[in-house]
């Protein structure tokens, strides 16, 4: 009867009998994708991509193609070349054919005190944080339907949910408005939920339940309150409407509420977006 060992018993056996993993033929190990001995394939493989590659007219480094490795995989072997699709991706990577997302990137328009307003936003953060005053972000994120509708992600479950095959909003039972808050001292966000329409008195009131069950909690010595925001939408630097939804919330807590909005066209900046 043989008598099974230990793990620390086979690890001892190893080192005596000079036993070499590395030279079983059962190790598995990640081999280096190569090129096969095709004279020719590449040209061919560019030819193959320029019938089908699309470019930018102004600048003739930036091409993309809509070919999938499989179609190139097809076209590939009607000119005699038997690859793989490994073999394809290797040649993409290797003519800088890589996978891409778009990249928000391009601004669309400028503003000549831009500049001036993020040192302007810079020196007010730093200021009422060494002051111990909170400085929050907030924005107001997109309007979700409620309902059996499709959701991004996914989770363990024993049967696949099943969701309404076209997203109506005829079909809705309701919708939510998430309007976010970040805390840039704390690192921390606070969500509330709106349920008819993103105006300034729904800003307002999620800023009054942030303050009362977060922020006069964690600065209950604070005396001015610095928010940063956008420039638009149910907070936006024109409406005299939010100005005075906004002095009517700063009455109710006795508290000091400076805004500071970005400039025009750079929302991205703005940490609840960095942060989210």
């Amino acid at each position: 009867m043989t008598q099974k060992l230990s793990a620390k018993e086979k690890r001892t056996h190893r080192i005596r009998t000079g036993y070499n993993r590395n030279q079983t033929t059962w190790r598995r190990s990640k081999k280096k994708t190569s090129t096969p001995e095709y004279s020719g394939i590449d040209q061919d493989f560019l030819d193959i991509l320029q019938q089908h590659t699309a470019g930018n007219p102004m600048n003739s480094s930036i091409r993309w193609t809509y070919l999938k490795p499989r179609e190139i995989v097809s076209e590939l072997l009607k000119k005699g070349y038997s690859v793989s699709r490994n073999i394809v991706r290797y040649l993409l990577k290797k003519h800088e054919y890589v996978k891409r997302k778009a990249q928000k990137n391009i601004t669309m328009g400028g503003h000549p005190d831009r500049n001036a307003q993020f040192e302007n936003i810079t020196q007010l953060k730093q200021d009422y944080l060494d002051a111990g005053n909170p400085v929050i972000s907030m924005d107001t994120k997109k309007k979700e339907l409620l309902g059996t509708f499709y959701r991004n992600g996914s989770l363990y479950r024993q049967a696949a949910i099943q969701t309404n095959d076209h997203d109506f909003p005829s079909s809705a039972t309701g919708s939510v408005i998430p309007h976010g808050f970040y805390d840039l001292k704390r690192n921390t966000g606070y969500i509330t939920l709106g349920t008819s329409h993103d105006t300034s008195e729904f800003a307002c009131d999620s800023l009054f339940q942030w303050w009362v069950n977060e922020g006069i909690i964690h600065y209950p010595k604070a005396k001015s309150l610095l928010i940063l925001c956008d420039g638009g939408g149910s907070n936006s630097s024109r409406h005299y409407i939010f100005k005075e939804d906004l002095q009517k919330t700063a009455n109710a807590l006795g508290l000091e509420i400076r805004i500071a909005h970005y400039p025009p066209y750079t929302s991205k900046y703005n940490p609840t977006e960095v942060s989210q």
